[in-house]
């Protein structure tokens, strides 16, 4: 295979939809002891403030409770569970659950997230795992599944013990989960909704107040002080936002935000069927084999950095070549990291309708022979 590097400059008319930005924003001074702000689609983070530090999260940590009921069950909320007596009068925040009362689990998991019930936190957790306990496990092999370093978890709802904390880049690792899975995040994104009788609201006030707000977790108490995860969404980018123990967070999300959109827009680096490069072609009457990205890659990228893209083509291919099979790679590089990459394939196909030497030398010696051949034997010596 062979390698050729190209640098940004060399790339702009290759690649149309790249943008070279003109004017930097400035980060924002927030309030909060950690801070994270990470693009959704890459997991870059864009800002960031002590965000490795293990810190009490509240219940922000409602966001692995809704994640792991989401993935046990499938995503299907619809069944129609009893509430037991040990479910009820958990402190705090409540759903106010009634022993032998009958309710979806759709009421229970809009509950958890919006009006963030602990009662309905412990009931998801005992109606997946059967206890508490068991449910708190998977939460913490969930934490590593998703390389939450600075995590653990003591219980569902965020009341916890000194043992139940989390960093700031962690819950911004939990967040980006939570918007790949569907059920979460169109939970968190609801504004107010009303099921089985009861008003549910949103504790997430940027929901209204930030255009392109698409939800994510508040949480407060005393040992934590005011937590908060949000993500909004503008221009196909999506940004995820983590503050932890912030007096301020409203003012500092909508800054940190701001921040991100304008300081790191997404960039699109190759679009999904642009050619990125052309390879000659033996045995067809076409000359060269087009290849083509096969998927969309963009990067969050910050005024004068420097993109480039290494593509990977044979030096020459036989045909036939089959559009749409896989000819090569592409990558893009940021400061010598792989920052995305997708696979190149055929842009067309090309028969193979050129005889080379070899096919005719064969043809000619057994012309020579001592029977002529049919003419069904020579069109078999012509076939590629």
């Amino acid at each position: 295979m062979r390698k050729q590097l190209a640098a940004l400059g060399v790339l702009c008319a290759l690649l149309p939809g790249l943008v070279l930005h003109t004017q930097a924003a400035e980060a924002p001074a927030v309030s909060a002891a950690s801070a994270v702000l990470m693009d959704g689609e890459t997991g870059r983070v864009l800002y960031a403030k002590d965000e490795n530090t293990p810190r009490a999260i509240a219940s922000t940590t409602k966001l692995m409770t809704a994640l792991v009921a989401a993935e046990y069950l499938g995503g299907d909320l619809s069944r129609q569970v009893e509430i037991q007596r040990e479910w009820t009068g958990i402190e705090g925040t409540s759903l106010y659950l009634v022993p032998g009362e009958t309710l979806s689990l759709k009421t229970l998991f809009y509950g958890l997230l919006l009006p963030s019930g602990n009662d309905a936190a412990v009931a998801l957790a005992c109606v997946c795992a059967g206890d508490v306990d068991t449910f708190v496990g998977w939460m913490n092999q969930r934490a590593q599944d998703l390389g939450m370093t600075h995590t653990h978890f003591s219980d569902p709802n965020g009341l916890g013990d000194e043992n139940h904390y989390a960093s700031a880049l962690d819950m911004a690792k939990l967040g980006r989960a939570c918007l790949q899975n569907p059920t979460v995040a169109e939970a968190v994104a609801t504004k107010s909704l009303t099921l089985e009788d009861r008003q549910l609201v949103n504790h997430n006030k940027l929901l209204w107040q930030y255009e392109g707000c698409t939800g994510m977790k508040t949480g407060y108490t005393r040992q934590a002080g005011r937590t908060l995860v949000s993500s909004a969404e503008r221009d196909g980018q999506t940004l995820i936002c983590v503050t932890l123990n912030d007096r301020n967070d409203w003012a500092d999300h909508k800054a940190l935000l701001d921040y991100g959109f304008s300081a790191y827009p997404r960039t699109v680096l190759a679009q999904a069927g642009e050619e990125l490069g052309r390879v000659p072609l033996e045995g067809s009457l076409l000359h060269m084999a087009a290849a083509e990205a096969r998927e969309t890659v963009a990067y969050p990228l910050q005024e004068g950095e420097r993109v480039t893209v290494q593509v990977d083509l044979p030096d020459a291919v036989q045909a036939p070549v089959v559009q749409g099979e896989i000819a090569g790679t592409a990558r893009f590089l940021v400061n010598g990291q792989v920052v995305g990459e997708t696979y190149l394939v055929w842009s067309s196909s090309a028969n193979r309708d050129v005889v080379d030497r070899k096919g005719l030398g064969s043809l000619w010696d057994f012309l020579q022979g001592e029977e002529a051949p049919t003419f069904a034997q020579a069109l078999e010596l012509l076939e590629p």
